[in-house]
């Protein structure tokens, strides 16, 4: 049993978008939870995460952001943060969503920002995975050297040994097993050979706005008012420990929480990265 349904809504342009769609466990009903992915990823990294949201009465959405999962390919030039931030929008407003927390890991944050400064009100609260409004160069190259590669693998094994190069700093523990079910994320088959399962056409205008238009605005409009909790991975090479720190420095709203020995970014499920999202989510009601 999957646990989850697929769900699909119409962006303005026409592209026909994809969510996993977690229903909420019996119970008091809580807001529902929209689930952001990073830049080549999709809404399969939220599948450990939204199961146990749902367990404490959360609707928990898994969005696939246009160009990647189940969601239509569009143009290079849509790749960009006010349409993703637009497609969100027009979800909630298929499904009569009002209000909803919002999880988002490294490019889902900053969608979740994009969306705060469009429709302020649709956010209640937000976890900001592993990224901010000020990011480092360094990270930013790094992943700007692998977005958009139209690579293809003859087998399973091998798109695993290549998750494996890209990740292997960042997720140090991660184990022969791990790396296949994280390929298996992130990668599907087509035509007998093993793909990314993203357009490249995304990394376009990634490199060359990969925070898009005014980031610390946009970060303001945000966490000026709103229960915040920023992760940050002790290991990061995007987010830096004194630009997390600055996020949220003289804001009583927002927290800032470290998972131990995790690079960018945290998946989410591990032990630190879960007891601060439930320790947030209990504390916001």
């Amino acid at each position: 049993m999957s646990g989850y349904r697929d769900l699909y809504w119409q962006a303005s342009d026409g592209l026909r978008l994809h969510a996993r769609d977690y229903p909420a466990a019996s119970g008091p009903a809580r807001l529902p939870i929209l689930c952001l992915h990073g830049l080549t990823r999709n809404a399969k990294d939220f599948g450990a995460l939204a199961p146990r949201l749902a367990e404490l009465g959360h609707r928990v959405l898994a969005l696939d952001v246009r160009g990647r999962g189940g969601s239509e390919r569009g143009a290079p030039e849509r790749y960009v943060l006010p349409a993703y931030a637009e497609d969100v929008e027009r979800l909630a407003q298929a499904i009569g969503i009002g209000r909803a927390i919002f999880i988002g890991t490294s490019m889902g944050g900053l969608i979740t920002m994009e969306v705060a400064a469009r429709a302020a009100g649709l956010i209640h609260a937000a976890v900001v995975n592993d990224v901010g409004p000020k990011l480092s160069l360094h990270g930013l190259a790094r992943i700007a050297g692998y977005a958009g590669a139209a690579q293809a693998f003859a087998t399973w094994d091998d798109a695993a040994a290549q998750v494996r190069q890209l990740n292997e700093d960042a997720l140090p523990h991660y184990t022969a097993r791990d790396w296949r079910e994280m390929a298996e994320r992130m990668f599907r088959e087509s035509d007998g050979v093993v793909i990314a399962d993203y357009d490249p056409g995304i990394a376009v205008p990634f490199k060359s706005a990969p925070a898009g238009a005014d980031p610390q605005q946009r970060w303001e409009a945000l966490a000026s008012d709103r229960p915040i909790l920023v992760l940050r991975g002790a290991r990061s090479d995007l987010l830096d420990q004194d630009a997390a720190e600055a996020m949220v420095a003289g804001k009583p709203n927002a927290r800032l929480e470290m998972v131990r020995d995790v690079g960018h970014a945290p998946m989410l499920d591990e032990p630190d990265a879960l007891a601060a999202i439930m320790r947030f989510l209990a504390d916001i009601g």
